[in-house]
This record gives structure tokens, sequence and C-alpha cells, in this order.
């Protein structure tokens, strides 16, 4: 996976995409910087979602799911372990062994 264009290199090329002169398209801007037309038009959704200019998921937002996911992914694996151990224990204290 590449990786992934500075943060303030991103909100330059945004800022001079929405600053453009008439007639100079969106296509010509990413060329100018050197990324695909498709990567500045994902650039400016987001940015238009950040400033709450259309709908769409912010990066606090993106942020807060992925920690969640993580926390989530950690309280399994601990109610697994103690799930082992409570199994474990079980079968340790049965009659005859």
């Amino acid at each position: 996976m590449p990786k992934p264009y500075p943060r303030e290199f991103r909100d330059d090329v945004v800022r001079v995409a929405r600053q453009r002169e008439s007639g100079v398209t969106i296509r010509q801007v990413a060329a100018d910087f050197g990324i695909s037309e498709t990567c500045l038009q994902n650039w400016l959704r987001q940015a238009d979602a950040e400033d709450g200019a259309k709908p769409g998921v912010t990066r606090a937002e993106t942020d807060e799911a992925r920690a969640l996911r993580k926390r989530e992914r950690l309280l399994e694996q601990e109610n697994e372990v103690l799930r082992r151990a409570a199994a474990y224990f079980a079968q340790a204290h049965l009659p005859g062994k």
C-alpha cells in the first residue's frame, strides 16, 4: 500500500482546487500536483464533510470508529481468555481427576 500524502499537502491541494480560476479543471489541478483526478475528488469530498458543507463521515468520526473497533477486539480477546480459563478450571475440579 502506498504511503499516504502528508496532511499539509492534501490541505494545500484542496485549497488550490477550491480557489481555482474558471476554466481550470479538477483534472488540471490534479495533474499539476502529480496526483490522480479521483484522488483529488476524494480529498474534496472529505474536506466538504469535514467543513459540514456536505454529509459524510469526518476524520474524527473515522478515528473514533477505529478506536472502538480496536477496543472491541481487545474485549473479545479478554473474554475468550476468561472463557478458556473457566473451562480449564471446571475440568480440573471434576471428580476422579
